[in-house]
């Protein structure tokens, strides 16, 4: 295997885990910038929403720049810009200059999102094989790092700013570099043009139905994964009667599974293919949040919780690998689509149970994301597998490995 596809898989995971790692540490401070913003909870909650705009804004500006300029471009810039605002949370002193400060963490979020899994599968079309969902799952391994090191910021009295300096410079010195290990675009050189461009055209209108399939999808799964952020503890409180701390496990034991799902699934897309992982692993999920829903007892609940993260963990991977891969020239904006339409079903997800449990039982309003499931399985047809390296070039042959969008050739 070639030295620089080894550099640049490992540079791809660093990036990640960075992602992870700031918004991880913005979310171990958020009780503490709430309290020195002196806002309540339903506030933080609306300002919450911004951050998500923030998000949506940033990746569908990086689509089209990654596209044009490559992902080593837009990559290092979308984790600098990440990084360094996640100060300004800490710098805010009233909602209106935290709403702004959100906004801006949430923008480089989105930029770094769209522009590393679009690096993501470019590393997986030059492997030939998935290797998507370890991407995502070190993302996960971020956010556990983040979470350690703001406990420990917290239990030695480092206050909030220090803190969040601390993690923007790491971030920074990270995002800097990481970068020289990515890969590089095609070598530049005059395109000439296609004598006949109907068949790109044509091609092009052929995918965009198929690219707003697997940004539908994204939301309904990812709207899952947000139900489970937020609700499955409280599931466990309200319909079982648990205790905060018992509470607590449905949602850690959702996460792991998601992690470790995630650390597995390549290997098992590689054998069975995508649109296996996204039908099976959709049905294991609603039958494992049906579990939960029905669970008399608390054991059996938890259980159904830890099979809905088990199941959900490798299908989303899978519609950001196969947006990718649609069209290799318009990869950045194709991830933008589904990517960002995906977040807005995580920000969705509570605000739709919310309303729901009001209206009717907890139990019963957690029967939306088991229906979704079953939708999204039915849908697994749409996915197609990772394209395979021409066998009679190895990537050592090939020299510099393209970006989407630049080597027309590839795909």
């Amino acid at each position: 295997m070639d030295t620089a596809l080894r550099r640049g898989r490992a540079a791809t995971f660093v990036y990640f885990a960075l992602n992870g790692f700031v918004m991880g540490m913005w979310i171990v401070h958020i009780p503490a910038v709430e309290a020195r913003t002196g806002i309540g909870h339903a506030l933080l909650g609306w300002l919450l929403l911004v951050l998500g705009g923030g998000a949506f804004a940033g990746m569908r500006l990086a689509g089209p720049l990654t596209d044009r300029f490559g992902a080593r471009t837009t990559v290092p810039a979308g984790a600098a810009l990440c990084s360094a605002a996640l100060v300004l949370p800490a710098l805010a002193h009233d909602p209106g200059t935290l709403a702004a400060a959100l906004f801006v963490l949430g923008f480089g979020n989105g930029c770094l999102d769209v522009g590393m899994n679009t690096h993501a599968v470019q590393v997986e079309r030059a492997y030939g094989r998935p290797v998507m969902s370890a991407f995502h799952a070190v993302f996960s391994i971020g956010g556990v790092l983040a979470a350690l090191a703001g406990a420990v910021a917290l239990g030695r009295g480092i206050g909030v700013t220090a803190a969040l300096v601390a993690g923007a410079l790491c971030g920074l010195a990270v995002a800097v570099l990481a970068a020289p290990a990515l890969l590089p675009p095609a070598p530049t050189g005059r395109i000439e043009p296609a004598p006949d461009p109907e068949p790109a055209v044509r091609a092009g209108r052929d995918a965009a139905p198929r690219i707003g399939v697997l940004a539908v999808l994204a939301f309904m799964l990812m709207l899952c994964e947000g139900v489970a952020n937020d609700w499955s503890a409280l599931h466990l409180r309200d319909a079982l009667g648990a205790s905060a701390a018992i509470g607590a496990l449905a949602y850690a034991t959702f996460a792991t599974a998601m992690t470790v799902g995630r650390l597995l699934t390549d290997r098992l897309s590689a054998r069975v293919g995508p649109a296996a992982v996204l039908r099976y692993g959709c049905a294991l999920a609603a039958a494992g949040l049906a579990l939960a829903i029905a669970a008399p007892a608390v054991v059996p609940a938890l259980v159904g919780w830890t099979l809905f993260g088990a199941g959900l963990a490798g299908t989303v991977p899978q519609l950001f690998s196969a947006a990718g891969h649609a069209e290799p020239d318009r990869a950045g904006a194709n991830v933008a689509r589904v990517a960002g339409l995906g977040y807005l079903g995580m920000l969705a997800g509570p605000a739709v149970i919310g309303p729901l449990a009001h209206l009717v039982s907890l139990d019963l309003a957690l029967l939306l994301p088991v229906l979704l499931c079953a939708v999204a399985a039915l849908a697994a047809r749409t996915l197609h597998g990772p394209p395979r390296p021409d066998p009679g070039r190895t990537p050592a042959a090939r020299g510099p490995l393209p970006e989407p969008g630049v080597d027309r050739s590839c795909g």
